[in-house]
């Protein structure tokens, strides 16, 4: 359970201000169908995490010892600088407009990709060495990027115009610092 709470939290914070959270806005603005946005966004995490979780659990097996700790802890570490950086959608990432194709397949091919190397895919890397149990871990982080990602999609530009996002980044950033302290500490 301890997975699931760590990792829903974590992301859910983390992914305020991200590029992803950008691209969700961009994509309710622009298709206005917010069931399959979210149904998009809800199948691209599970995919990515799912992946990515997987990496971080064959790595932590592998890795394993009292100084996989401590790689762990300072990656939440740098995790915590990485936060406080602003994210911005970049023109070469936004979704494509394919007028064959579904507002969901757009949503989802669209989710993934901008997803891969982002800090919250990094984070369920990390997440997945940490913890025991993938699934948990997988399930966390997706509830938290769907609890970040859904009211944008539902209220967009009007709701991230009206977040702090220097204090989001600040508590993300904490979340992630505490983090990587306590997984230094518990050893």
């Amino acid at each position: 359970m301890e997975a699931l709470l760590v990792s829903t939290g974590l992301v859910a914070i983390a992914e305020i201000g991200d590029k992803t959270q950008l691209l969700a806005i961009l994509l309710a603005s622009r298709f206005r169908k917010p069931v399959p946005i979210l149904l998009g966004i809800l199948a691209a995490t599970l995919a990515n995490h799912g992946l990515a979780g997987l990496v971080g659990q064959l790595a932590g097996d592998w890795l394993s010892g009292p100084w996989m700790r401590w790689i762990l802890g300072l990656a939440f570490l740098a995790f915590a600088a990485w936060a406080l950086v602003p994210d911005r959608l970049e023109d070469d990432e936004a979704p494509p407009v394919l007028k064959a194709h579904s507002v969901f397949l757009t949503t989802a091919v669209a989710f993934f990709v901008v997803e891969m190397g982002d800090k919250t895919q990094v984070a369920t890397v990390a997440l997945g060495a940490r913890f025991d149990n993938l699934l948990l871990v997988v399930l966390g982080t997706t509830l938290g990027m769907m609890l970040a990602n859904a009211p944008a999609v539902l209220l967009g530009e009007v709701a991230a115009r009206k977040l702090p996002l220097n204090l989001v980044r600040l508590v993300a950033a904490a979340a992630f610092a505490a983090t990587g302290v306590w997984v230094l500490l518990a050893g």
